[in-house]
């Protein structure tokens, strides 16, 4: 049988030619798909506020998708829409501003003068702070509550005094506080935070 003998020449300098023609048109197209999720969207609705002007910061995420933040006086949003990826999802988060939102810190121990304290560490976020009240009954495990639409600063203020995210929880009628009606955030300092707490009165 003969040899089959390598093909040289002509024929493997077009299969460089080809490979070196494939990575310019992949470098080419990636350079484009960064650009354009790296543009701003041109669907951004501006606020209605006189007084508010809204700013739209353009932030790179990964190849192909767009992400935009839109911050306004009060609020701000957040829409990540991921473009050509199988399975891509579109989330949307908004941001309340701290002082827009009301909160009442309550004493839920025998320990003097913890509502007021934690009213001064929570109000140093820049929350709009009520003053400072006791809890109806006693309890154990500190608590925070949200009216609807405000478990984001809830779980923020949580963590920012070290209630755990399973303590944070809506506001009802069982809420062991009374005249909180109207308010956004109720924290209920329990014994545990009590333990920890150094006060003076």
């Amino acid at each position: 049988m003969d040899d089959e003998q390598p093909q040289t020449g002509m024929s493997g300098s077009l299969s460089i030619v080809r490979a070196a023609v494939v990575l310019v048109v992949f470098v080419a197209a990636v350079a484009l798909l960064v650009d354009v999720g790296t543009r701003p969207g041109v669907n951004s609705v501006p606020s209605s506020a006189a007084t508010t002007v809204p700013s739209t910061t353009p932030t790179t995420a990964a190849a192909g998708a767009n992400s935009t933040t839109t911050t306004a006086a009060a609020h701000s949003t957040t829409t990540t829409t991921g473009h050509g990826h199988k399975g891509s999802k579109s989330t949307t988060t908004t941001t309340i501003a701290p002082s827009s939102v009301s909160v009442v810190v309550a004493n839920a121990t025998s320990t003097n003068g913890l509502a007021a304290h934690y009213t001064a560490v929570i109000g140093a976020g820049g929350w709009k702070m009520g003053t400072p009240t006791d809890a109806a009954t006693t309890e154990a495990t500190s608590a925070v509550y949200y009216a609807a639409g405000f478990q984001e600063p809830a779980a923020s203020i949580a963590t920012s005094i070290g209630v755990k995210p399973t303590q944070v929880l809506p506001l009802t009628t069982a809420t062991p506080v009374t005249g909180v009606t109207g308010v956004d955030v109720v924290v209920v300092i329990g014994s545990d935070l009590a333990s920890t707490t150094t006060t003076t009165t």
